[in-house]
């Protein structure tokens, strides 16, 4: 069965990241990020803002960057992908949650502000760099057929 998980996310933070390390010296990084839609309504005309809470969470090298150079408030673009947890608590109930680990990042705030736009951040590892430079060659291969089209869109 095949299957792809994939997420893209810009917003703003909405704490500060919380860096931990475990006992390998791994550093993990947890924190909130405010993801805004704005839309009329169809009835009444009126805009609307609707507003989606998404935890997140980064590790490594990834991690200890998203601790040092953000913080709340800051506008960033994460790719990653989607995971469920479950836990039990203390008194015996069944949590869950949908969470994102973060791959890799994207200042999207002014020069001014944050000195580091469109400065790009990804997990390095042998299989990211593998994996990288697979999707590379595929674009390439891609940009070498004939262009895309409205006929070739199916909606």
């Amino acid at each position: 069965m095949a299957s792809y998980n994939k997420v893209i996310l810009m917003g703003n933070l909405t704490r500060d990241p919380e860096l931990k390390y475990l006992p390998s010296g791994m550093g993990v990084a947890n924190f909130g990020l405010a993801v805004n839609r704005t839309y009329t309504d169809r009835q009444s005309g009126e805009k609307k803002d609707e507003v989606c809470f998404v935890d997140l969470e980064a590790w490594g090298k990834t991690a200890e960057t998203m601790n040092e150079y953000l913080q709340k408030g800051k506008a960033v673009l994460v790719e990653g992908r989607l995971r469920h947890r479950t836990w039990e608590t203390d008194d015996g109930q069944r949590r869950s949650k949908h969470e994102v680990v973060v791959d890799q990042f994207r200042f999207v705030d002014s020069r001014q502000d944050s000195g580091e736009e469109g400065a790009t951040y990804r997990q390095s590892s042998p299989s990211a760099s593998a994996s990288q430079a697979s999707d590379e060659r595929s674009v390439s291969q891609a940009s070498d057929e004939r262009p895309v089209t409205d006929d070739d869109i199916p909606f």
